[in-house]
């Protein structure tokens, strides 16, 4: 039986923004441990509440979820496993037991926004309601502050942005839309030199983009890994407004999301006002 704690402990790990598994046995035979319906929540912990028998049936459960959880982007739909208990599992028993493992609150798509400006401060409130893990970074706490509030929102006061950009997960989507020229640069140079990070923008003008570029080449950056960089950042739409600067790069993101490999550029530089 599910009893009220289960959903609550539900709860307290969605408000967190942690990522968790619900594993339900569907159907049991012979000497399984649970009835159907038994009920576990499994985090990358481990076991959180619940149980469905406990044993090496639910060690085998527990990672099965945990697998889950490390590989979140190709396990969006519901899993089923129905495993023979002595043959699958390892009991002494006979018997079978047939799960259901949901994921919840599992964002696959990690996006790092240095800078809590104008056109960051839109940035971020057009890419909360999507389907993401979003952190936002700034060496102003005052501009940190004045972000929303989000479950999958993490925003830092830091005092050195390209120390942090050395410790992203890999995967990561950057946009590096800081005060100007000077605080890009040295993230642009942290973020260029590793080959894990699918997408990094800069915000500038075509001009600004050219002198970045001349910077990092001449901090001895690859020149295959310059190219990578988008600048300026996002699709050649909209205005100036901060806004509509905003939606164009949310654009760009999916876009490389979307069509990874495929190369995403723009035709005309509209985008030059700073962070």
């Amino acid at each position: 039986m599910t009893t009220p704690q289960f959903f609550r402990r539900m709860h307290e790990l969605s408000e967190q923004g942690e990522a968790f598994v619900v594993c339900t046995m569907l159907t049991s035979m012979g000497h399984a441990p649970q009835e159907p319906g038994a009920k576990a929540l499994i985090t990358s912990a481990g076991l959180a509440e619940g149980t469905v028998g406990g044993g090496k049936l639910e060690n085998r459960a527990i990672l099965e979820a945990r697998r889950i959880l490390e590989h979140p982007d190709q396990q969006r739909s519901p899993t089923i496993c129905d495993w023979d208990l002595q043959k699958d599992i390892g009991m002494s028993c006979g018997g079978r037991a047939t799960l259901l493992f949901e994921v919840f609150g599992a964002k696959a798509w990690n996006i790092t926004v240095f800078g809590a400006g104008h056109v960051a401060q839109a940035l971020c409130r057009v890419l909360l309601p999507l389907n993401c893990r979003l952190t936002c970074v700034d060496t102003r706490q005052d501009w940190i502050e004045r972000l929303p509030e989000g479950p999958y929102f993490t925003r830092h006061t830091v005092d050195d942005m390209a120390a942090f950009a050395t410790d992203l997960a890999p995967g990561t989507f950057c946009a590096v839309i800081t005060m100007g020229h000077g605080t890009d640069l040295p993230v642009l140079k942290v973020l260029l030199a590793r080959d894990d990070l699918p997408f990094v923008g800069s915000i500038g003008s075509k001009v600004k983009a050219r002198a970045i570029k001349a910077d990092l080449a001449r901090a001895g950056l690859d020149p295959e890994h310059i190219q990578r960089l988008h600048c300026p950042i996002g699709l050649d739409l909209g205005s100036r407004l901060p806004e509509e600067i905003a939606i164009s790069i949310t654009a760009q993101l999916l876009l490389a999301r979307d069509t990874p490999g495929v190369s995403i550029s723009r035709s005309a530089g509209k985008i030059s006002t700073s962070g």
